[in-house]
């Protein structure tokens, strides 16, 4: 119980329960509520990796719940801005079936393998970085809409990245499996 109750495990938490207040913020259109409860959450995501690091406090437990804790806090921020008309729903369509894929594809290959072990790649952690790109753009533009109009560059650059990683995780998953 000792490695669970942890800080990085914590802030994990904390991130994971921003969620039902960022949701609420959107759907009552508090965009500045919204933003603000984002950046903690990339805050504490931050953090928690950091403090993982440098303290020696990375656990099974952690290595599980923070990429379920980003993928929570990314897919839910894209179902809601696609339902807003924030961000066109193709575009979440195609980063929740890449996760799907990527999430299966793990299964199968602990199923053939008996490996759990799966490494993020830097086409994955650059898909992910431009998914939280585009989610804070959306959040910022809503709130200060004298930006840039830089949105449908984002958008793009977004799939583009997130399909890559998608493809790059299938290639991976077959070749550790020698097919």
């Amino acid at each position: 119980m000792r490695g669970i109750l942890n800080i990085p495990n914590t802030l994990t938490t904390v991130r994971i329960v921003l969620i039902p207040l960022f949701v609420t913020s959107v759907i009552y259109n508090r965009y500045d509520y919204a933003l603000f409860l984002f950046i903690i959450a990339a805050l504490t995501d931050m953090f928690d990796g950091l403090i993982a690091r440098m303290k020696s406090q990375k656990t099974p437990f952690g290595n599980l719940l923070d990429p379920l804790a980003d993928k929570f806090l990314l897919v839910t921020s894209f179902i809601l801005f696609s339902i807003y008309d924030k961000i066109p729903k193709w575009l979440t369509i195609t980063i929740i079936s890449r996760d799907i894929i990527v999430v299966t594809g793990w299964v199968i290959l602990y199923l053939i393998t008996h490996t759990a072990k799966v490494e993020p790649t830097l086409l994955g952690k650059t898909a992910i970085t431009c998914q939280l790109v585009l989610i804070c753009y959306v959040l910022f533009d809503t709130n200060l809409p004298a930006l840039p109009d830089i949105h449908p560059y984002l958008i793009w650059i977004t799939a583009i990245f997130t399909i890559l990683s998608g493809l790059h995780y299938i290639y991976r998953g077959l070749k550790q499996t020698n097919v």
